[in-house]
């Protein structure tokens, strides 16, 4: 299921033996994530892929999201995707991917083009859209919640935790600049792509 965390919704499966593959893939490239070093802003363990194959599949989602979310954003391509494996009491708080303005913008970085599907710089350009999927389904483990911010002005609704992404298969687009979290894994274990669409500034 795709899910555009700004109240517009509409439906994607990506094939659950395709989710496995992916795990598979990213299991053999895990390495443990640091944000800072007291580890109080995440505790995961992540890998980097650039896998065409895996950018075929989600990169369609993110263009309609897009679209159908009204936004209608340029946006070039994408970093590398990041697959995210959470165990036990792991979790990542509160956090912006990326603001999108020129002192967000990057100075040098991977960029796949999203038309081309070549490879190039990233430097002028910032994160816009966010894009997530859930690589296994939310009955395998407990905690691991995606919630998002939408700050004081949306009253009650401020605070909403994503239960559309739970399902094997799931994703999520957003923008990159609403604060999100994943909350700290109980039971089981939880697996996830990220992707991070970039394009030039807002004037």
């Amino acid at each position: 299921m795709l899910t555009i965390a700004c109240r517009v919704r509409f439906v994607l499966e990506i094939c659950t033996f395709i989710c496995d593959e992916i795990i598979s893939i990213g299991e053999e490239k895990l390495v443990k994530a640091y944000t800072n070093e007291k580890q109080d802003v995440r505790s995961s363990e992540i890998a980097w892929l650039s896998d065409k194959s895996i950018y075929d599949l989600i990169i369609p989602a993110i263009k309609d999201a897009n679209t159908k979310a009204g936004w209608y954003w340029k946006i070039t391509g994408g970093e590398k995707i990041q697959f995210t494996k959470y165990g036990i009491d792991q979790f990542y708080n509160w956090h912006v991917d990326g603001g999108s303005d020129f002192n967000a913008t990057y100075s040098g970085g991977y960029l796949y083009d999203y038309e081309s599907g070549n490879v190039s710089t990233s430097m002028g350009t910032v994160r816009k859209v966010s894009m997530t999927v859930n690589l296994v389904d939310g009955n395998e483990y407990e905690g691991g919640d995606l919630e998002f911010d939408f700050g004081s002005v949306s009253g009650k609704n401020r605070f909403v935790t994503c239960e559309k992404i739970r399902p094997k298969g799931s994703l999520t687009v957003f923008p990159s600049f609403i604060p999100h979290r994943v909350t700290p894994i109980t039971r089981g274990t939880r697996y996830s792509l990220v992707l991070w669409s970039l394009g030039p500034p807002w004037q």
